[in-house]
């Protein structure tokens, strides 16, 4: 069965795409710990980072760094945290957020319901941010 990660990359599910290339997708989080919070997912189901071809992994962290300079430009945060989890959902996703103190990297802070817009106005900000950064593979 599909995950609901598969489910949003095929569009069966909405989702706020900022990224999208052959072997990987960056969408914003439906329950942000920040505003801006991205999830970068690769295409293929691996349920466990740790079982990631190398190279794909490299990928994805290449994507999650080009995302976290996005990020920092639009959002001007003290860093970009990365995590990753796992446990929520079985197939690999980094969660890349604009925070300003360690403690806002927690699934504690995620806004479950958050303003209306306020996920595709991030996005429209990401994305003009990554062409800015020369990106190849923004989404529309």
């Amino acid at each position: 069965m599909p995950s609901i990660f598969t489910k949003i990359i095929d569009g069966e599910i909405p989702g706020v795409f900022v990224w999208r290339d052959p072997e990987c997708v960056a969408f914003l989080s439906i329950a942000p710990m920040k505003p801006g919070h991205t999830l970068v997912v690769p295409r293929r189901e691996v349920d466990h980072w740790i079982d990631l071809d190398p190279d794909l992994a490299r990928h994805l962290f290449t994507v999650a760094q080009t995302i976290g300079k996005a990020q920092q430009r639009v959002f001007n945060p003290r860093r970009v945290g990365v995590m990753i989890v796992g446990d929520e959902v079985p197939h690999t996703h980094i969660h890349v957020v604009p925070i300003n103190s360690a403690g806002e990297l927690s699934f504690a802070h995620a806004d479950h319901s958050p303003p209306e817009g306020s996920l595709e106005e991030a996005a429209v900000n990401i994305r003009a941010a990554l062409r800015d950064l020369g990106a190849e593979y923004v989404s529309d």
